[in-house]
């Protein structure tokens, strides 16, 4: 066990782990942080995306000592300073692109992450940014019209 500082959601949060416990544990088993899931454990599907230095990254397999340094968000510290949506999560509930919600954790976390390197991207671009997170329901061309709506609110 090692005591390591992590910067989460803009706060500071000291815990106790083993150096190569998965991030997405630490944030869920110890930190309550439900917005990252377990999904396949093999970074393949994009449920336990966070944000890391602003880029989306899976969490299931990152050892926590890896990202100490790192700002880390989650879902749950996108809400605004009175809990407003982020302009993505608003996005996505006005085009309905949620259906079990399994997935919705990396499709907005990938998208932010999408949308901070271009501002106006193509539906081409969107579907190669959108790679890592995978959606089984069938909502992809309602997440595609949710992160051109969020776009167009962010020019």
């Amino acid at each position: 066990m090692a005591t390591i500082d992590l910067h989460v959601n803009g706060k500071k949060h000291t815990i106790q782990a083993d150096p190569a416990t998965p991030l997405l544990y630490v944030l869920r088993n110890q930190l309550a942080l439900n917005g990252p899931k377990y999904g396949c454990g093999m970074q393949q599907c994009g449920a336990c995306m966070v944000l890391l230095d602003g880029k989306a990254r899976p969490s299931c397999m990152l050892p926590v000592d890896a990202i100490k340094n790192s700002a880390i968000v989650t879902l749950e510290g996108l809400a605004g300073t009175e809990n407003t949506l982020h302009l993505v999560q608003d996005a996505f509930v006005q085009e309905q692109a949620a259906q079990c919600g399994y997935c919705l954790n990396g499709m907005i976390m990938s998208a932010i992450s999408l949308l901070q390197e271009n501002p106006s991207p193509d539906d081409a671009t969107i579907r190669a940014g959108m790679q890592m997170a995978l959606c089984r329901c069938g909502t992809q061309a309602r997440i595609i019209h949710a992160i051109k709506r969020a776009a167009a609110g962010k020019r």
